[in-house]
Parts: structure tokens; C-alpha cells; sequence
């Protein structure tokens, strides 16, 4: 595995630093009835947990709090049981997995490449089915960064929205406690519990979060620049997510990255780093040997600046924040890649600073300038390894990156974490201010308008998205119609048991978008009742029956995406027989 032996690969137990005996439970008596309730969940061990030592991923630290941190007491209230602290950059302080002393933690497809970090165990355990969900924390990307490169989903909640009471912090001011999950639903029920005012936190906020989803056609920034050192998968990556972006409604607008990345330099190449030397001072003017290196560098170069020199690097972050403002008046919505490129274990021990900041490129700078973030997968590499995408928003835009999250992790067709379970059906955002049913409607396509296809603008344009991917049940046959521009197919319902199921798109429009969408529909194609793998029923295209005599049937394939990717490749010039 990538020049590494076997026997020098991390092994799974490297992600816990301590379990319990038996699942922590809130004394609560509503707890059995609460919206968590049988949940399993592990917490970072830089996150207090009464009962289990707090270790920060240095032994000689480690303390055994009193009562929980304020978001674990808030989690177990609503039912959820914590199952254990797990493993983490030493004192948060990294973004790779690999700076502890506990082990390095595996990623979850390869054991021989980086977990990512500083949450690298609690992405694991996520990641592998051994808890429901997980708490993470995020200053520089701790929270987004493990989810990349592990296929979960990392939710980074807007600062100030999830106390952060009994967390020992890395840097104060920008720290968030994260939440690690598979699906964008369980995280966000997650959210919707831990989420609350706390007076007795210095930097919690009365938020009051977004309750409207983006509009059905949004537009999202890509930088104009981007930086994936020599990683070509993850380049490809990347464009195949924008292009699925516009598929779903969304118009790609360049944006100037320089203000963004300018920000994410100053967390650690300038005063701002003080405050992780501040969170941990009298420890570390104590026992400054206890830490790792680079660690033990990192938090010593804190040390180095004075008072003055803190106000200046406070006043440039405010101008780099003025600046990228203007971004958001020609965008909804920011597109990074999660993480720009993957490393081997040895590769990132060789050099741990640098490869280490590479995979902060598009993480760093989010809690600096006040955004909330979302982290979720978006393919599985030719190399197996996971590639997410960010997707960045307003402090307080944390329901609508949830609502746009979901509907493109489904679109994805990837499957949960390393377990190879599938999605669930997407469920109705918790937050958002929900539509009248009667104001839009799902119609299924087959052809020409399935995403990425030539007519598929006539849906985007009117404000459609993407719902899900499917098939239709066994019961239909698809026919490539003869003389049809661009090229389209016919789909005809049969007797059961000599049809296919068909690949569809099922997108969801407007109401009133949906008359002129129909009427640019030409004969012998209409819409009609189409059922689906799932017994369910939607409005879909078919084709009147009497105008196939010509036509040819490509059911075999499975769809039209499959058969035009043969014709591109000759592939499907005989005639097809079934």
C-alpha cells in the first residue's frame, strides 16, 4: 500500500483513546423520547466527558472532568449515548491525523494515506459504522477536512451557534465545536440539539439562522485560481462537482480567492497564533516537552509576538473580511474542494508543516471570516480514495448549505462512509421554512433532459433541481427514435416481466414553470404516469406506441446516458437484440 508495509500500517483501535464500559446515558426522563434517542455517538478527546479523562492527545495533560461539556449534556438530554473519546492531532493542532501519541489514525479506505485532522478519529469511527455520529471541533478545518477524505459528512456550524463550554480550546475565538455523520440528515438533527444560546460561554451567540432555501437557481463561486499540488484525480474531482452543481440549478461564478487565501495565512504566519499558546499556557511553560513536535513549535511560536503585534494582525484580518465581502453580492453560495489532494502516511511524516498547510488551502480561512461550512462526498477516486466538497456560506446560512448539501450528496450516488450501505431518501430539511406541496412538481426524465444532456438547460432554466437518481420499475422498454434532434429516445410501458428498469432523473419544478416546460415537449413524446423501482409513481416522459415501428430498442443498456456513451465509443452500432 503505497510503499508502506503492512505491518507499519495504523491500525483501526489508533482512532479511540478512551471507551466506556458501557454507553453514557443522560438522567434525563425525556431523554428516551428525544429526537436522538438510541443514537450512538463518540466525542473528541478534547471534549469533556465526565466519567472518561480529557487527554487533548497528551498524557501528561490529561484531567477527569466533572460534568460534561455543554453540547455532550445538550446531545444525551435528547437521547443520544456516548460511546467513547477518540484520537486527535495533539491539542487540535493539525489537519492530518498523524500528530499523536496515541497513533496515527487510518483513513477509513486506505489505511496507508492520512485520516485528515485534527478529528481524525472521530471521522474514522463515523466513517466505518461504529457510531451514528461524532463531535469534532474546527478552527482551521479539523471539522471538514477528516469528512473529505473519508466520504462523510462534516458540518461546520456558523461560530457562536454550538457552545463550546468544557471544549479546551485550540484558538478561542474561532473554534466550533463540528459534527461528523454519513447522511447531511443525521447531522443536521444533530445540529438542531446541540444548537443554543450559552451566557456562560464568552463567544456564544443568540444566532438566528436562515429559515428560507436558496432559490432553485443559485449561483456558486468557484476560485478563479485553484491549487491542487500535481493531484489530477482530485482536479477532475472538482470539475465533475461543478458541473454536477449546474445540473442541480446552480450558475458557476468565478470569484477572487486572494482576499480568502491572504486570511488563511495569518492564522498561523502571524500574531493570530498567540491564542493557541494562550489556550494551554501554564501547561506549556511547564512541561513544554510533553508536546510533539511540530507541535510543541507551533504553539511555542505564539510566544513570539507582542500585544501590539496581535492588533496589527487583528486589523488586517478585518480589512482581508471587508474585502470578500463584496463576494457575496454575485454569489449564494462559495464551492472549494474539501481538501486539495491526499497524502500517504509517510509522505506527510516526511514533511509534516508543509503538507500539512496544503491541506488547509480551502479550510483555513472559513472561521477567520465568519462562515459556516459544509463538507460532503462527492466521488470515489480511480485510485479508491474519497474526494468532498465544501460548500461555504453567511454565518447563519447553516439550514440552506444543509438543504443544498443533501440534494447533492444524493445526487452523488455514493454510498455511506466505508460501509457501503446506501442513502437513505432525502428528508425535509429541519430549520427551513417548508414550501406549499402544491407549488411545485416532480416530473421524471429519461433522455435528452437528464443532467448534463443537451435539453437539460429547458429545466434548469425554469428553476429545477435535482431531486434524486432511479430507475423505473421492470416494466418499461426504451427506444432510441429515429430522426430526432438532438437525439432522443421513446419510453414505452410493457406487460410485466418483459421490460427493464430504466435509469431516470426525477427533478422537482416550480408549478408555474411547469406548462411551458411541457409545451416545448414534441410528438411522439408527452408525459405521462411512470412507476418507479420503489413502487412509487411520478409524472415522467413516455412515448405514443404506434411511432416505434422505426424505432430502434436500446433497452439493454439500461438508459440513455449508457447507450449515447456506446454510440460515442462505436460500441452500439449493431443492431441491439433482448
Amino acid at each position: 500500500m503505497a510503499g508502506q508495509a503492512a505491518a507499519d500500517l495504523p491500525t483501526p483501535e489508533n482512532a479511540w483513546i478512551s471507551r466506556a464500559e458501557t454507553p453514557i446515558t443522560s438522567l434525563a426522563p425525556s431523554a428516551g423520547g428525544g429526537p436522538l434517542a438510541g443514537l450512538r455517538f463518540a466525542a473528541k478527546d478534547n471534549i469533556d466527558v465526565a466519567g472518561l479523562p480529557t487527554t487533548a492527545a497528551c498524557p501528561a495533560f490529561a484531567y477527569q472532568p466533572a460534568i460534561h461539556a455543554k453540547v455532550v449534556q445538550k446531545l444525551l438530554d435528547a437521547g443520544a449515548l456516548v460511546c467513547g473519546k477518540t484520537n486527535l492531532d495533539q491539542f487540535a493542532c493539525g489537519l492530518n491525523g498523524t500528530r499523536s501519541p496515541y497513533g496515527a489514525v487510518p483513513n477509513a479506505f486506505n489505511p496507508a494515506y492520512v485520516s485528515g485532522g485534527s478529528s481524525s478519529g472521530s471521522a474514522y469511527v463515523v466513517a466505518t459504522g461504529q457510531v451514528d455520529f461524532a463531535l469534532g471541533t474546527d478552527t482551521a478545518g479539523s471539522g471538514r477536512v477528516p469528512a473529505g477524505l473519508n466520504n462523510i459528512v462534516g458540518l461546520k456550524p456558523s461560530k457562536g451557534l454550538v457552545s463550546t463550554r468544557g471544549v479546551l480550546p485550540a484558538a478561542q475565538s474561532v473554534d466550533c465545536v463540528s459534527i461528523f455523520a454519513r447522511t447531511v440528515e443525521v447531522a443536521v438533527k444533530v445540529l438542531a440539539s446541540a444548537m443554543g444560546y450559552d451566557a456562560e460561554d464568552p463567544y456564544s451567540r443568540p444566532l438566528s439562522l436562515i429559515r428560507q432555501p436558496l432559490p432553485p437557481a443559485f449561483r456558486f463561486g468557484v476560485p478563479k485560481s485553484l491549487a491542487f499540488y500535481g493531484d489530477t484525480l482530485a482536479e477532475s474531482a472538482f470539475a465533475d462537482a461543478v458541473a454536477r452543481l449546474q445540473s442541480m440549478g446552480g450558475t458557476p461564478v468565478p470569484v477572487d480567492f486572494e482576499p480568502l487565501a491572504q486570511a488563511a495565512q495569518l492564522l498561523y504566519e502571524s500574531a493570530l497564533v498567540a491564542e493557541r499558546y494562550a489556550a494551554i499556557r501554564s501547561f506549556f511553560d511547564a512541561q513544554p516537552e510533553a508536546l510533539l513536535e511540530p507541535v510543541r513549535s507551533i504553539v511555542g511560536k505564539g510566544r513570539e509576538y507582542s500585544a501590539a503585534d496581535l492588533c496589527d494582525a487583528q486589523m488586517a484580518l478585518r480589512a482581508l473580511g471587508q474585502q470578500a465581502a463584496s463576494m457575496w453580492q454575485a454569489i449564494d453560495v462559495l464551492l472549494v474542494p474539501t481538501a486539495p489532494t491526499h497524502y500517504t502516511i509517510t509522505q506527510m511524516q516526511a514533511d509534516p508543516v508543509a503538507l500539512n498547510r496544503n491541506l488547509g488551502e480551502y479550510t483555513n480561512f472559513v472561521n477567520l471570516l465568519d462562515y459556516a461550512a459544509l463538507s460532503v462526498p462527492s466521488a470515489i477516486r480511480a485510485d479508491g480514495l474519497p474526494f468532498g466538497i465544501t460548500l461555504i456560506g453567511p454565518c447563519c446560512s447553516d439550514w440552506q448549505l444543509a438543504e443544498l448539501g443533501q440534494r447533492y450528496h444524493h445526487a452523488s450516488g455514493l454510498t455511506q462512509g466505508a460501509t457501503g450501505e446506501p442513502l437513505p431518501a432525502p428528508s425535509a430539511m429541519l430549520g427551513l421554512a417548508a414550501e406549499p406541496a402544491a407549488a411545485l412538481v416532480q416530473v421524471a426524465v429519461v433522455g435528452a433532459h437528464l443532467s448534463g444532456m443537451p435539453l437539460n438547460k429547458q429545466l434548469t432554466e425554469r428553476g429545477a433541481t435535482l431531486l434524486r437518481s432511479t430507475e423505473t420499475a421492470r416494466d418499461y422498454r426504451l427506444f432510441a427514435l429515429p430522426n430526432t434532434t438532438p437525439p432522443k429516445p421513446g419510453l414505452l410501458r410493457v406487460v410485466t416481466g418483459l421490460g427493464h428498469a430504466i435509469a431516470v432523473e426525477v427533478w422537482q419544478m416550480p408549478a408555474t414553470a411547469y406548462g411551458s416546460f411541457v409545451a416545448l415537449i414534441p410528438p411522439p413524446l408527452g408525459i405521462g404516469t411512470l412507476r418507479l423501482a420503489d413502487g412509487s409513481t411520478v409524472q415522467g416522459f413516455i412515448c405514443e406506441p404506434l411511432d416505434l415501428n422505426e424505432a430502434r430498442d436500446v433497452s439493454s443498456f439500461g438508459g440513455w446516458r449508457a447507450y449515447m456513451a456506446a454510440m460515442a465509443q462505436g460500441e452500439a452500432t449493431a443492431p441491439v437484440t433482448t
